[in-house]
């Protein structure tokens, strides 16, 4: 079954940095667009970063210039590289499908707690 484990958040002081990982079991990962989402307390989860199979990212406005996305087809995983960290980036963040071309699964991971705060 589809299975999708993210790790690597924490607290984190404005300005700092964390990288988050997304292991991915359960389905061909090298096959699909896969993206970075997140949800803050009382709003929608959003998409912030997306890259296809073949590499080609992209991101939202709110990120573009300090997030970088990344995979690793060999090890099923999936990077996101957040730097210059803002208060306004505190969330849980997920992984999953591009849900620009494709449906995301309908089970997600538990996602992983990203705090900035001094």
């Amino acid at each position: 079954q589809v299975q999708l484990v993210e790790s690597g958040g924490g607290l984190v002081q404005p300005g700092g940095s964390l990288r988050l990982s997304c292991a991915a079991s359960g389905f061909a990962f090298v096959l699909f667009p896969m993206g970075w989402y997140r949800q803050a307390p009382g709003k929608q989860r959003e998409l912030v970063a997306a890259i296809t199979a073949g590499g080609s990212t992209n991101y939202a406005d709110s990120v573009k210039g300090r997030f970088t996305i990344s995979r690793d087809n060999a090890k099923k995983t999936m990077y996101l590289q957040m730097n210059s960290l803002k208060p306004e980036d505190t969330a849980v963040y997920y992984c999953n499908r591009d849900s620009r071309t494709i449906a995301p699964y309908s089970t997600w991971g538990q996602g992983t707690q990203v705090t900035v705060s001094s």
